[in-house]
């Protein structure tokens, strides 16, 4: 059997374990190697450019009608009769409600009779007046005569019209007794029932009356969201600014978008001392009466902008409060960049400060990068624009 002679020689021995040694570390080398190629991440950047963008701001609402009028009767007395149901459509004048006038209409009819009894006096009075004036041109009588004459019919004059502001007084309280609509709208929740003893200090409402062909979203904003209210929108005074401002997209509860487009109308004059913040009014129409007092909901207002930078908001990374994005460097090599994000359009952030047209970032893969590190460059499709104005 054929075997291997020993090497007896160290020098021999020396110089093969050197010779496996490097053969060893032949591949070792090139593994290294490999990995070091791995480790140099391809990534996706893009270059800033300025582009149009529009920007929505969001603001929760409660909605209110045109005219949200509580129903309180004006006169005492037991409810007699309810003409309406919860949610009927009303029309201006319409009987909503209807209370005992029985003792009215008697009062009504005794200041009626005084008033007719009081004129009858006061037609005697000035008769008897008239018929006094020969006999003091014929020196008859005393001008005296005449002078008291025409005093009493003066007096009896000013009785018949008090006693005609009693019976007008008397006519509108029965009036009163049958409750109308002041306004068109709808009809709200009926607490009360048939046989209910009515007054007129009363605290809670019969109903509440509400006119929704127009509705109106209220919201309010902060001092510093005013402030940023006033710099988005173009003008050199509230109103201009006001007027300024583009259709404003109602979103209701539900998701839904609603179907009409409102405007911003008014803004309160000062601030509430309690919330610091201040109260904006959106006028809506409602021809389909789909909208109702106490709805709530969403408002969007939307700002456009001509030339600003964008970028997509997936690559932006949050910490300590501070945006940053990636910047690409000189060599391929990366760095943060914390920037000042002035609004959002869609998916993207418009930045108003530490970036600038021509910066390349990096769009994808972020979270694991640090400054200094070496990536690979692969374009990247540009920020998509999504519509935020219908």
């Amino acid at each position: 059997m054929n075997t291997i002679p020993a090497l007896r020689n160290p020098f021999s021995r020396l110089v093969v374990g050197a010779l496996l040694g490097s053969f060893l570390l032949l591949p070792g080398c090139g593994k290294k190697q490999d990995e070091q190629k791995q480790m140099t991440p391809a990534l996706p950047v893009m270059k800033v450019q300025l582009s149009p963008a529009s920007v929505s701001s969001d603001y929760s609402v409660r909605l209110e009608g045109l005219a949200d009028a509580e129903i309180r009767p004006q006169v005492d007395g037991m409810l007699q009769a309810i003409l309406v149901k919860e949610g009927d459509l009303v029309k201006k004048g319409q009987p909503l409600f209807r209370i005992d006038d029985s003792m009215y209409r008697e009062q009504y009819n005794t200041a009626l009779a005084a008033q007719r009894a009081a004129e009858a006096q006061a037609a005697v009075a000035k008769v008897n007046a008239e018929k006094l004036v020969p006999l003091v041109e014929n020196k008859v009588i005393a001008p005296v005569q005449l002078t008291t004459a025409k005093a009493q019919a003066a007096a009896a004059r000013a009785q018949a019209a008090q006693a005609a502001a009693s019976a007008r007084s008397a006519a509108i309280d029965l009036g009163y007794a049958t409750i109308k609509a002041p306004v068109a709208g709808y009809i709200g929740r009926i607490p009360f029932r048939q046989g209910n003893l009515l007054t007129r200090n009363q605290a809670a409402a019969l109903t509440t009356l509400s006119d929704v062909k127009r509705m109106y979203a209220v919201f309010s904003l902060s001092e510093a969201g005013f402030a940023t209210f006033k710099q988005l929108y173009p003008g050199q005074t509230l109103q201009q600014k006001i007027d300024a401002v583009p259709p404003v997209r109602l979103t209701l509860s539900d998701g839904a978008v609603y179907q009409h487009e409102g405007k911003l109308e008014s803004i309160s004059g000062d601030f509430d001392a309690l919330t610091g913040s201040i109260g904006l009014r959106v006028a809506f129409p409602n021809p389909e009466g789909f909208l109702r007092s106490g709805n709530s909901g969403t408002v969007s207002l939307f700002s456009k902008y001509d030339k600003v930078i964008v970028v997509p908001q997936a690559a932006t990374v949050e910490l300590q409060d501070k945006v940053m994005v990636t910047l690409l460097t000189a060599g391929n090599k990366v760095m943060k960049q914390v920037i000042t994000v002035a609004g959002r359009s869609g998916q993207n952030y418009i930045v108003s400060d530490g970036l600038k047209a021509g910066d390349v970032i990096v769009t994808a893969g972020i979270e694991k990068l640090q400054d200094g590190m070496v990536i690979k460059p692969m374009p990247a499709a540009p920020p998509t624009q999504t519509p935020n104005v219908r």
